[in-house]
């Protein structure tokens, strides 16, 4: 899916097959590899002793790298290593593949590893564990098994020296061992308040490393689990979700093909209530799954109709009740984003084909393609009714309008792949985010950036304005800038002055997406350390806090600003009502 983002050199997806291979073929060893010339297959040939055969082709090994740099958050590099493995074509059915599956396969290859290790070569066990903290690097590297039981037998011999010298050296010691104690007493007295311990911390406690737990949760601001609504139904991950805006109807999208609307209005079961919205193609004259992701979805302005993009390259527009009015064709690969316009008369998408799209919504046909990004298109937003800002991997920003056949604007100055756009609620101020680490505020009155807010240590993926301000709702209160990043970080920045006035850091992994509230008075964050974090705007101080059970993709509030929205990693969305 787009929503992730964060780059990596394409050595990365090279080095994780070949780590990969490497590890199956120590952890099946009587099974001789081989890649054939074509390199789509590794052929696994039965052992002497005529075992069953294995096979385990590319496509599924390609498959497994995918989906974990997909879970991992490397979105980019996902896409870059499913186009060149070609991993659209593959008939595997990701639905069925549960997550951190690639994980849990390098897990039991080393415990193979490690059972080789602990076991001799006459067929016995060695008498205690043989090695300690094996690491996926230590189990590819060659004659580990020898190594390691050598190392091991030095280890025994060397145990076994040391225990005979030290029982003949209790024996010569025992005649003083009662003049002995009192000082061996006294240098086992704990030190004093206020003296020098280990580590330099007061009793020898180990230094604090922020990531090595989870956070603990003040209880003072935890959201109780009967405010807390968790909704079951996605097979996989889900990456998007979005509230209708004017009913409590919320849409999810993930990765098990589907599009899922959820009912909490007051009137109706809670949770229960679900429209699966199943996203198929056509073949052989009958509609079948695509086995694609949900990439993106957005509500029009009246809340009557839902659109989606996915990755077999189509967008969709569904009615509320879960109905399927059109399909839009004409994008050559996954779509990343889509919006509608305020007006609720055109869609608009950004694909991998390097182009966006202008959809009428009425007919479904193509209105207009803008083939100016040389590289994939990853966000777009709408400017007014007909004119909108499209960003891309090639590092660009283009403003195109509608019957326009050249940009109007081109934006350039960031240094790597830009993630997001926005514009301010006026149309007047144009933000993008990037992996450069720079957050840029744009005018159509200048070709360079009015300000280059360098703040952020990672990569940041996501940014949004707050609905104040000027031509707003909120027209009385100043007007702020969210950016999300990598660095775990949510910064608050005043626009006006080019600053950050609060810097947001109680997440512990990566912040996928921030939402403010309708009336700007309250963020939400959600991070992959699998919290979702409440903050007061003006204060910057934390007030609700709720830990779900996977890493968290997308947050939003409903119309009203009583419940909070997310999904996550696990297949779950839960919603959180903040109503006291």
């Amino acid at each position: 899916a787009r929503s992730l983002s964060v780059s990596a050199p394409s050595c990365v997806h090279r080095d994780a097959v070949t780590q990969i291979q490497a590890v199956f073929q120590h952890s099946l060893s009587t099974f001789s590899c081989r890649l054939t010339e074509g390199g789509s297959r590794i052929v696994k040939t039965s052992s002497p002793r005529g075992e069953a055969k294995m096979s385990i082709t590319s496509d599924e090994v390609n498959f497994l790298v995918y989906r974990y740099l997909q879970e991992s958050g490397f979105s980019h590099s996902a896409f870059t290593f499913g186009i060149e493995s070609h991993i659209s074509q593959s008939n595997i059915n990701g639905t069925l593949v549960p997550p951190a599956a690639l994980i849990s396969i390098l897990q039991k290859g080393l415990q193979y590893v490690e059972a080789e290790i602990s076991i001799n070569e006459d067929g016995t066990v060695f008498d205690g564990r043989p090695i300690e903290s094996l690491s996926l690097i230590d189990a590819v590297m060659p004659d580990v098994v020898q190594t390691r039981q050598q190392a091991f037998r030095e280890k025994l011999a060397q145990q076994q020296a040391s225990a005979a010298a030290a029982a003949a050296a209790a024996a010569a010691a025992a005649a003083t061992t009662a003049t002995a104690a009192p000082t061996a007493v006294a240098q086992q007295h704990p030190p004093k308040n206020g003296e020098a311990t280990v580590n330099g911390e007061e009793n020898g406690a180990h230094a604090i490393n922020n990531h090595s737990k989870p956070m603990e949760i003040d209880g003072d601001v935890e959201i109780p689990p009967n405010k807390a609504t968790v909704l079951r139904g996605h097979e996989s991950e889900v990456f998007i979700c979005a509230w209708n805006p004017v009913s409590d109807l919320l849409a999810s999208g993930s990765g098990d093909s589907t599009a899922r609307i959820w009912n909490l209005n007051e009137n109706s079961n809670g949770g229960s209530t679900q429209l699966v919205l199943r996203h198929c193609i056509r073949e052989g004259g009958h509609d079948v799954p695509s086995n694609k992701d949900v990439t993106s979805l957005d509500w029009n302005s009246d809340g009557t109709l839902l659109a989606t993009g996915s990755y077999d390259g189509f967008a969709r527009i569904w009615t509320e009740d879960g109905n399927l009015a059109s399909t839009l064709g004409q994008h050559k690969g996954p779509i990343f984003a889509l919006k509608w316009n305020k007006k609720g008369n055109y869609i608009l998408s950004a694909g991998v084909d390097k182009t966006t799209i202008i959809w009428d919504a009425h007919t479904g046909e193509a209105k207009q393609q803008f083939p100016f990004h040389s590289a994939p298109a990853l966000d777009v937003d709408w400017q007014n009714n007909t004119t909108f800002a499209s960003c891309s991997t090639d590092m660009c920003i283009h403003v195109c309008r509608l019957g326009c056949d050249r940009p109007v604007k081109t934006f350039q100055g960031h240094t790597n792949e830009v993630n997001a756009i926005k514009w301010d609620p006026s149309g007047m101020l144009l933000a993008s985010c990037s992996d450069d680490m720079t957050l840029k505020i744009w005018s159509m009155k200048q070709d360079t950036c009015v300000h280059d807010l360098q703040a952020h240590s990672k990569e940041i993926y996501t940014i949004k304005w707050s609905p104040t301000g000027p031509a707003t709702s909120n027209p009385n209160s100043n007007i702020m800038l969210a950016s999300a990043s990598f660095d775990s970080t949510v910064r608050l920045w005043d626009v006006e002055r080019g600053v950050c006035v609060h810097t947001l850091t109680k997440h512990q992994e990566p912040v996928y997406s921030v939402a403010f509230s309708p009336d700007g008075k309250y963020l939400a964050s959600g991070s992959f350390d699998k919290c979702v974090h409440i903050w007061n705007t003006q204060s910057g101080s934390l007030v609700h806090s709720y830990r779900g059970t996977g890493g968290i993709f997308e947050v939003c509030w409903n119309a009203r600003g009583d419940k909070v929205g997310a999904s996550a990693s696990d297949g779950s969305v839960c919603v959180l009502d903040l109503r006291k």
